[in-house]
This record gives structure tokens, C-alpha cells and sequence, in this order.
């Protein structure tokens, strides 16, 4: 599986600014992470992602910028459209939605730049939104939302036999969406390869903290996308926070310190019986839901940083899911993206994000990939000395 660390974390919106972030922050994490090489897995804003498909002298500075700082671009995270970095994100993260034509049109336009800017042989992946939020989500809403991506998958192959590179896209499942979890991702799409979207070129994106939040068995989530018959393109490398008694005060207390203003921070509870109660936001988990028993929010955290306790993190689910895509067929020309976007609203912040997403990095080729880029000490702190 091919490494790489997502840019979404950092705020740019035009290519002066990306180019910038290249050097000031992913050409550092690669030396200091040990890597001759780094996958970035850049986030393209819609009206750059415009110009860079418009534009070969651009593409071509935005070449000499992966190249001058080590780094090979072979995924694109196109889930939000603009604005990431918005004093509140919330809902906006979602809209356009998968019926308005300009999603179509900015997924194809990651596609035309990425198909220029793979290296040699490479093959490339995009991640996208699952279809939009749930509410409002009609019949007409969902036969638009097909309609588009059996275009997409169409001009994914035209654009394979035009250039000789293969694009995919991948629907990320999100609690809250329209495809909330992996079990409906699959039961959405493994039955719309009949009406023309191309199993091929149109699979899923496994981001491992939206599957630990929905509590289901990683191993078998993954299980069922191979069954289906459908690729898991890629993987979002992230881990999600566990509440194990939310009911007692200093739990409550602890997770009540991740609340913040800029996203949304879905929550889900397992209760006694099995059920998996939902509320679209933390604040909203601490006000009303019962807390007979343990939490998952939906917040990145460091995956190579412990929560202070008495919370902790999900790494486990995605180490199993990472062990069982590697199991499947395709598994290993998974993208593995790491997808830590949250470094700016985490707890009392954090004061070297270069230091920060190379650990990350160094942890994930160790841990996930078995290859660790050279030796180097333990991080042990958790995410309150980090930010002290």
C-alpha cells in the first residue's frame, strides 16, 4: 500500500498557497519522518482544481514543487468542495451534494490533474462525499446522484484510454450522510453497477475512524465491500475517540474538552442491547443521550498520540482494518491516506504540526505497513502534553 499524509489539514486555497504548504510543511515531514519519498494526498479546492485542469504551466510548477520536496501525489481528497478551513465548516462540508452538477464537474477536474501528475505506472484515487447529507435525501435526489456517477465512471475510463492512467473515485461512507455506514455504501452501490457505474472505476473509501464510530466489526465491514464485488480504493488512515463510561463525570468531562465551533463531530452510543443510538454532534451527545454505555465521536486524533484518560483512541479498529484490506483482492493498491485534519481544534492546540504529522507518518509506515522509515523513539505523550 502506497503511504501518504493528507493536506486537508493545512488552510491554502489557491496554488501559490499549496505550493507553499509543500515546502513548509510536507517536504519537512518527509525528512524528518526518514522518507526519501511521501505520497501527499493534496486537497484541491473546486476553483483550483479548475485552473489546474485548465492549465499545463500550472500543473507543471505544482510537478516541480512535488518533485524539488520529495513527494509523489497519487490520491486527492475531494470531500470538501471549498472553505475547509472556515471559522464554522458544520454542514457546509457536504454541500454541493452529489445532485448538483458541480460536484461531478470538480471530481473530473481532480481526475484531469491527477492523471497529469502520477508518476510513472501509478495509479490514482479520489475521495468524495456519500452522496450528501441525509436530510433531504428523495428518490429524485438519489436517481440525480446515480445519474452522475455513471457519468463520472464513464469519463474515468475515457480518460484511461486517453492517456493511458487509471483514476478511481471513492464514496467515503460518514455518519450522518446518506450512506451513513460500509452496509450502505454496499447496498447502494454494489446494485447500481447494473444502471452503468462502473465497478472498476467507482469503489469505496474506508476512512477507519467514520467505520470505529459506527461500531461495526472492521474485518467484517471489509469483508462485505470484497463480496460485493466492489474495491476498497482507498483507506483514511485516522482513529476516532472512545468514550468507555460517558456516564461518569470525569469522562464526561475529559471528551466535553473536544467540543469546538468548526466541525462536525458526529457521535454514537452502544447501548446495552446492541443499538447504536446517534446525535449529529458532540455537544448534543453530552446534553441528550443516555450514556448507559460507551461512546465514539467522530474526531481525529493523532494516531500516534494517546488520549489522556480516561478516553482513549480507536487504533485498533484501524489496524484491523488496515490487516484485512491487505487480505483482499486489490487490497495492497489501496491508497493509504493519513487523514489527521483536526491538529488546529484539538485541545489546547499543538505548536510543531511538522513534528506532529511526522510522527504520524513514522507510526503508520511502522505500524500499519510493517516498514518503519528508520529507527526513532517512541512519541509516549499524550495528546494534553503535546498541546502543553
Amino acid at each position: 500500500m502506497e503511504l501518504s499524509y493528507c493536506t486537508n489539514v493545512h488552510p491554502a486555497e489557491d496554488l501559490e498557497g499549496v505550493l507553499e504548504q509543500l515546502d513548509a510543511f510536507a517536504g519537512p515531514v518527509r525528512e524528518q519522518a526518514g522518507l526519501d519519498r511521501l505520497g501527499v494526498g493534496l486537497w484541491l479546492p473546486a476553483e483550483l482544481a479548475l485552473r489546474l485542469a485548465s492549465s499545463e504551466a500550472d500543473r507543471e510548477r505544482l510537478r516541480e514543487r512535488l518533485d524539488a520536496n520529495g513527494l509523489e501525489l497519487r490520491t486527492v481528497n475531494a470531500f470538501p468542495y471549498s472553505a475547509f478551513h472556515a471559522d464554522v465548516v458544520k454542514l457546509d462540508v457536504y454541500r454541493p451534494d452529489w445532485t448538483d452538477p458541480r460536484r461531478a464537474s470538480f471530481t473530473l477536474d481532480c481526475a484531469r490533474v491527477l492523471a497529469e501528475l502520477l508518476p510513472a505506472g501509478a495509479s490514482g484515487s479520489i475521495s468524495t462525499l456519500p452522496l450528501g447529507w441525509r436530510d433531504p435525501w428523495t428518490a429524485v435526489d438519489d436517481a440525480r446522484a446515480t445519474e452522475a456517477l455513471v457519468h463520472v465512471s464513464r469519463e474515468l475510463r475515457r480518460l484511461q484510454d486517453e492517456t493511458g492512467r487509471t483514476v478511481r473515485l471513492a464514496i467515503e461512507p460518514e455518519p450522518g450522510c446518506t450512506l451513513d455506514t460500509v452496509d450502505d455504501v454496499v447496498r447502494w452501490l454494489a446494485p447500481r453497477v447494473a444502471e452503468g457505474i462502473d465497478p472498476e472505476f467507482i469503489g469505496v473509501c474506508l476512512d477507519t475512524c467514520h467505520l470505529a464510530v459506527s461500531f461495526a466489526d472492521p474485518v467484517a465491514a471489509v469483508r462485505q465491500i470484497a463480496d460485493a464485488g466492489l474495491r476498497v480504493v482507498k483507506v483514511q488512515a485516522s482513529a476516532a475517540l472512545h468514550v468507555e463510561h460517558p456516564g461518569d463525570p470525569a469522562n464526561r468531562e475529559a471528551v466535553a474538552a473536544f467540543v469546538e465551533q468548526r466541525y462536525l463531530h458526529q457521535t454514537r452510543e452502544l447501548s446495552p442491547d446492541g443499538t447504536v443510538l446517534a446525535v449529529d454532534d458532540l455537544p448534543e451527545a453530552l446534553d441528550q443521550l443516555p450514556a448507559d454505555g460507551p461512546w465514539r465521536v467522530h474526531f481525529h486524533v493523532p494516531l500516534h498520540l494517546a488520549p489522556s484518560a480516561p478516553i482513549s483512541a480507536t487504533t485498533e479498529v484501524l489496524r484491523a482494518a488496515v490487516d484485512a484490506v491487505r487480505g483482499i483482492p486489490h487490497g495492497d493498491e489501496a491508497h493509504l491516506d493519513v487523514e489527521t485534519y483536526t491538529w488546529s481544534v484539538l485541545p489546547g492546540g499543538v505548536d510543531d504540526l511538522v513534528a506532529g504529522i511526522a510522527g504520524e507518518v513514522r507510526w503508520a509506515a511502522d505500524e500499519l505497513l510493517g516498514a518503519p522509515p528508520r529507527p526513532a523513539p517512541a512519541d509516549t505523550r499524550s495528546l494534553s502534553e503535546v498541546a502543553s
